[in-house]
């Protein structure tokens, strides 16, 4: 298939962001460098059949674990036992932690932090001492260290910064015989106990791709909009929408935006310039009001849009009216790593490879999701599953982070 891929000019300090608003990432290379970045991103092969077809596999599961609860459900587990850490009394956490420097992660801390007044409460975790790695895989090696050294850690959580750099950490972290609890994105070892994440970049991009092929036309051009490269989930979103979109003969663009609300109107703009534009593709949601401002500003209909659960998008879809999916990277996966621990101190099973359910919001249910985060914040996420949480809604409404 021929790629089209055009660099915007935002791109030029965009690997600084690796974790932007929605691009809740899974890296599975380091990201090269601002100057490498273009010729080392069209070098790699994203795209990976088996991985597509398992998690397109994946998105039919009905999930198994409690009804209501979906940060405790698990898709095609395989169950690890955990009876050697079995023991009795509170256990006290350490977790390193890329960041919390968007507001998907924002989001993510708040609950976490909620979920673990309840552990706390319960008797099961006596504290959370975190790290905040701040985008730096060099931060957060050290912060890994430091919990190691320092020898109070009953158990480790980590959500790695990137991949290949952060694994000989977490090994390190394995090798004090310590629980080990990896989320959100993965690292190239199998030592932690298990391993929590939502199903995948592929099931976004089939997700998203499926929906504007089944409302747009043979030859309708669509612009996707995409945050930077080198990311493994990110390019995994792409692969799997570039596919779709050759095979069913959409003409789509991409272009990298650094999610910079600027630069996608002048994008948006300069192709709506050439042509009619149907379709709109976002790999994260953050900008996608910025999008469909510039189909205001130049006065033509409203795309068929994909975006993300992030209320901004959520909220203009209701306003506009358009044809909208909100693609969902699950926010209540940050409950799960707490949870984990509890069971894994009881000495109950739980699974190696901890696969979260994940499923889009739709115009069937925005409805709901709206009237739910009445009164949350834009950059709030309407999946986040912290309904049930002491500080509901309070501390997401007022975004009291930590």
């Amino acid at each position: 298939m021929m790629r089209r891929m055009h660099v915007a000019s935002a791109m030029v300090g965009a690997l600084a962001l690796l974790t932007l608003a929605g691009c809740t990432t899974d890296p599975s290379v380091t990201a090269p460098s601002d100057d490498a970045a273009a010729t080392e991103e069209a070098e790699v092969e994203w795209f990976d059949q088996a991985l597509f077809d398992k998690q397109d596999e994946e998105r039919g599961v009905v999930p198994e674990g409690p009804d209501g609860q979906p940060y405790l459900q698990y898709i095609n587990a395989e169950m690890v036992d955990t009876s050697e850490f079995a023991s009795e009394g509170a256990k006290k956490g350490c977790f390193a932690n890329a960041s919390i420097s968007n507001p998907w992660r924002q989001t993510g801390w708040i609950t976490m932090n909620e979920q673990l007044k309840v552990l706390q409460e319960s008797g099961a975790i006596s504290e959370l001492e975190t790290r905040d790695a701040q985008d730096s895989d060099d931060t957060q090696i050290a912060d890994i260290d430091y919990f190691i050294n320092e020898g109070n850690c009953d158990f480790f959580v980590i959500s790695p910064n990137s991949t290949a750099a952060m694994t000989p950490a977490v090994e390190r972290a394995c090798d004090t015989g310590k629980p080990v609890i990896v989320f959100d994105r993965g690292v190239q070892t199998d030592c932690p106990v298990t391993f929590i994440h939502p199903i995948g970049g592929f099931a976004w991009g089939i997700d998203s791709a499926n929906f504007l092929i089944d409302n747009l036309e043979e030859g309708d051009k669509v612009v996707a909009l995409r945050i930077l490269p080198g990311v493994d989930v990110l390019e995994q979103r792409w692969a799997a929408a570039e596919k779709l979109f050759g095979e069913a003969k959409i003409d789509a663009v991409d272009y990298f935006t650094g999610a910079d609300p600027v630069e996608i109107k002048k994008i948006i703009s300069d192709e709506l310039a050439k042509g009619d534009v149907k379709g709109i593709w976002m790999d994260a949601g953050d900008g996608a009001v910025a999008a469909i401002e510039a189909f205001e500003d130049a006065g033509v209909d409203y795309p068929v849009m994909t975006g993300e659960d992030e209320l901004s998008f959520l909220r203009k879809w209701k306003d506009t009216g358009l044809t909208g999916l909100g693609t969902v990277y699950s926010n209540f996966q940050w409950r799960t790593p707490l949870l984990a621990a509890q069971k894994i101190f009881a000495g109950e099973e739980v699974p190696k490879e901890w696969v979260l359910p994940q499923s889009p919001v739709t115009s069937d249910d925005l409805d709901e999701y709206l009237a739910a985060n009445e009164g949350m914040p834009d950059g709030h996420y309407a999946k986040f599953g912290g309904e049930d949480l002491p500080g509901y809604p309070t501390v997401w409404q007022e975004r009291q982070i930590p």
